[in-house]
């Protein structure tokens, strides 16, 4: 009896073993989980698109001191003063949000400078727009860098396009930790180039890769595989993917969707899928 007790007992241990080993097997590995690299990554491809689009609505509605309540805007508050001075050279262009959070008619609260310096006219081929930063924050996360702008003419397809390069430093809000991020774009300009009164109707293709590093000291690299589609009646991304590689972790796909103007992307790792909210 007391030898099939051991047997059972044996036997017993085994399948907890083999049980165990199941379950381990079955989660998810930690790199599967952590979608850090790919939601910083998300966060800035966001407030650089907005910083160029900030821009490119200031100088159309381009006055010497313009107040944002004078005209129909997609980005301005009430709080915006835009000042444009086209004497200097190059000239420079300041669009100022306050010292205080401003609401702005996209739902993002910021604050400080963007100052632009440019060479000519966003739609005059050679023009090279240079987007500079004075204590300028969004949803209180504060943004440092540069973003150079090129118009590069026509394509093939007779589409004005850009080559956009940037040099960034975010200081998140929440963690009061500071990222890094790369980025080499090109942004060709699909709809909406025949009405410069009415930007709402403006429609982006983009293109290009980025890399980005975390206060750990850890990095991540990204190409878009399928190009984002920036529509500027909608303050997300509503399409493209994009492959995020983090160090020594597995590769990430980040959808933006297909179409729907909404907060939601996924993040799809080793086959499994999760969704995340935009800010």
């Amino acid at each position: 009896m007391k030898r099939l007790k051991l047997i059972f007992l044996g036997i017993f241990a085994i399948a907890l073993i083999i049980s165990s080993c199941k379950k381990e097997n079955d989660a998810p590995a930690s790199g599967e989980t952590n979608t850090q690299a790919t939601e910083y990554d998300a966060l800035a491809e966001n407030i650089f698109n907005d910083v160029g689009d900030i821009s490119d609505e200031a100088w159309e509605l381009s006055s010497t001191n313009y107040k944002s309540t004078e005209a129909d805007t997609i980005f301005f508050g009430d709080c915006v003063t835009v000042l444009l001075d086209t004497v200097a050279t190059p000239h420079e262009m300041v669009i100022d949000f306050g010292e205080e959070n401003c609401l702005c008619r996209d739902g993002r609260y910021r604050r400080g400078k963007i100052i632009n310096t440019f060479s000519g006219r966003y739609r005059q081929p050679g023009t090279v727009i240079t987007h500079g930063f004075d204590e300028y924050f969004v949803n209180d996360n504060k943004v440092e860098g540069s973003r150079v702008l090129t118009n590069m003419g026509y394509n093939e397809d007779d589409n004005m396009y850009f080559t956009i390069e940037i040099e960034a430093l975010i200081t998140l809000a929440e963690q009061e930790t500071t990222i890094s991020w790369n980025a080499s774009k090109v942004r060709e300009w699909v709809e909406g180039s025949d009405t410069p009164r009415f930007r709402r109707d403006d429609v982006y293709l983009i293109t290009g890769s980025a890399s980005g590093l975390r206060p750990s000291g850890s990095g991540w690299t990204r190409e878009i595989i399928i190009p984002l589609r920036r529509e500027l009646n909608c303050r997300f991304l509503v399409s493209g993917s994009i492959e995020i590689i983090p160090d020594d972790q597995p590769l990430r796909l980040l959808d933006y969707g297909s179409g729907e103007c909404d907060n939601e992307a996924t993040i799809t790792v080793n086959g499994r899928t999760i969704t995340i909210f935009l800010h």
